[in-house]
């Protein structure tokens, strides 16, 4: 799950890290208000969207206290089109407000949980302001990875070894250590799995500051964080994906042709890679889990349908603790009531298979059968042509 900017900092705050000052606004009548807790003649309007390069996109705006409000009412509604929202763009629905500040140094941290060695990663580089992807690739000595054991807390020397590419002066480490405190208590007592800060600025006053803030959370952590559910701006989430919640599905939309239901997230990769090796694009990700019902199972087919590019469907389920009968049985009973007009693949194997393929042959629905998955796909495939 991601947040806002505005959010971000604001937990960041909590946890005592060093945040630039700035108010969120919500309608172009709030201006006025929020501008009197604002000090600085100068100030930084910023779009908030779940998307990066806003500042390209045209979301960022350096202006003085007076022209606030007349760039307010230009970012308000706007689409951004970014390298991150696709053709579509996304729509400004609040605007961040930030104190404008003079840059010494603009500097990149980041932390994340590292999967492969199971430990906390610290990402630290001088090389602030720009893709940390691209800085990796053209500049990797300026970057400064620290993998670190989970525990209760950081000692001086973890610390130590994250910011020493900074350089900074006695005066700024500080609050330096009381940022990197402030990123790995996050990540544990929030279950945040992303925190990056770019950039991490150095004023001309010699102040160390987060300038910019972005957090993801582990979605299925947040049963158990009510107080960063709240956060969750469902206007900027698809609403397919926003509706599979709903039932427990793990959809994730794309912009491919051929739907596809599967059971297992492994099965569901392997999937969509044989569709693209044959030649054509996945519409979507889509996870029905080991023992989905049937009410599930036709949730997640409507879900499909409801995706205007779709031109054909593969079912590839695979039966351990889902039966096959069952499946089945809920992709009839959606079939019928959306009455499905794009060519249907189903491959079938485990649990109950003959049952579920007996059901399908029964139901007198244009349903092409499926020996193994590389079947299923050379016929979903031919079938759109």
């Amino acid at each position: 799950m991601n947040i806002h900017e505005h959010q971000a900092k604001e937990v960041l705050k909590e946890f005592g890290a060093p945040v630039s000052n700035g108010v969120v606004i919500f309608k172009l009548d709030e201006v006025d208000k929020k501008l009197k807790l604002l000090n600085s003649e100068k100030l930084v309007l910023k779009a908030q969207i779940h998307a990066g390069g806003r500042g390209k996109a045209g979301g960022v705006k350096l202006v003085n206290r007076s022209e606030v409000k007349v760039e307010a009412n230009k970012l308000f509604g706007k689409i951004l089109v970014t390298h991150q929202t696709g053709p579509e763009g996304k729509k400004v629905k609040r605007i961040y407000l930030q104190e404008a500040y003079d840059i010494e140094k603009e500097l990149y941290l980041s932390c994340l949980v590292d999967r492969g060695s199971s430990k906390i990663v610290f990402i630290s580089s001088t090389e602030g302001g720009v893709d940390i992807e691209l800085v990796a690739k053209k500049k990797p000595e300026k970057i400064l990875t620290n993998k670190i054991d989970l525990k209760k807390s950081l000692t001086n020397d973890d610390i130590e070894k994250v910011i020493k590419i900074f350089s900074l002066e006695s005066s700024q480490k500080k609050d330096a250590k009381n940022l990197v405190n402030a990123l790995y208590n996050i990540l544990i007592q929030k279950d945040a799995s992303l925190i990056e800060i770019n950039p991490l600025i150095i004023t001309k006053q010699k102040k160390l500051l987060c300038l910019d803030a972005k957090m993801n959370f582990d979605d299925n952590a947040m049963y158990r964080r009510p107080e960063i559910l709240k956060l969750r701006d469902l206007n900027e989430e698809e609403p397919a994906e926003i509706e599979a919640s709903k039932f427990g599905l793990a959809y994730i939309k794309l912009n491919g042709s051929i739907g596809c239901m599967v059971n297992g997230a492994g099965l569901a990769m392997a999937t969509m890679d044989i569709i693209k090796l044959y030649g054509e694009e996945p519409a979507n990700f889509l996870d029905v889990g080991g023992g989905a019902s049937k009410e599930q199972v036709a949730a997640a087919f409507k879900l499909i349908l409801s995706d205007k590019k779709v031109k054909g469907i593969l079912i590839n389920i695979f039966g351990g603790i889902m039966r096959c009968d069952v499946l089945a049985q809920g992709v009839v009973e959606a079939a019928k009531e959306t009455n499905i007009k794009v060519p249907l693949v189903v491959r079938l194997a485990g649990t109950n298979f003959e049952k579920g393929k007996e059901i399908l042959d029964k139901s007198e629905l244009k349903i092409l059968s499926a020996s193994d998955l590389n079947d299923a796909a050379k016929k979903i495939v031919e079938a759109i042509k």
